[in-house]
């Protein structure tokens, strides 16, 4: 017999942890190697799942019943099944329940089982089962937290009014909205750079004023 006794920490709150540890589809889809087959009328539903042992590889077809305690946030599984060439068959049970963890939303796990083997391969599935079950729960661990995690939020590009700040670090001015806001950005900009024309204009007549003088002065 085998005994399972797992503790796992999840940063997500309970009724998240638990909406997903409470769904067969989830739960199998984090455990890899791991598929979930036609369900039944009495709500037990068949699965596989393979399993390497040293150099053996074995594919186990079970059914499976779950019995789910909402308001406690506890469950129970009982599965029943064999090996793919019927040298080997198995019955399992678990009960598993989500609590609160030490710090504000995040999540305890735990889970208590037990497995009997009887077959050719039981011995072989026992003596190498403490490898396979470490292994298979810190595959599921690491699947628990990603799925219970809350999606990403979507980064939206900012509008052009509030891009990025100039060197100095002051904020870019926003670009003119609306018609006569345009029109308006259009005349200030004709008239400042006719002020800018005339200002050389009357620049360059002074240096050739004084160029002039200049000459006379020396004749």
């Amino acid at each position: 017999m085998l005994s399972i006794t797992e503790e796992i920490a999840v940063p997500s709150p309970p009724k998240r942890v638990w909406e997903v540890i409470s769904d067969p589809q989830a739960v199998v889809s984090c455990i890899g190697g791991a598929e979930l087959g036609p369900s039944h009328d009495d709500g037990s539903f068949d699965g596989t799942l393979v399993v390497r042992f040293g150099g053996i590889r074995v594919k186990f077809g079970a059914r499976v019943s779950l019995d789910l305690d909402e308001s406690g946030h506890e469950g129970k599984l009982t599965a029943r099944g064999k090996d793919g060439q019927g040298a080997t068959r198995f019955s399992a049970q678990a009960t598993f329940r989500v609590v609160e963890g030490e710090t504000p939303d995040t999540s305890l796990v735990s889970v208590d089982g037990e497995i009997q083997l009887n077959g050719k391969l039981a011995k072989l599935i026992e003596s190498g089962a403490g490898a396979v079950i470490s292994r298979m729960t810190k595959e599921f661990s690491d699947q628990l937290i990603q799925k219970c995690a809350p999606p990403a939020e979507p980064v939206t590009a900012a509008s052009p009014e509030t891009q990025a700040t100039t060197t100095a670090g002051q904020q870019a001015p926003a670009r003119p909205t609306g018609l006569f806001a345009r029109l308006r950005a259009w005349w200030a900009g004709r008239r400042s750079k006719r002020g800018a024309q005339q200002s050389q204009a009357a620049a360059g007549s002074a240096n050739k004023s004084g160029e002039a003088l200049g000459r006379g002065g020396r004749r």
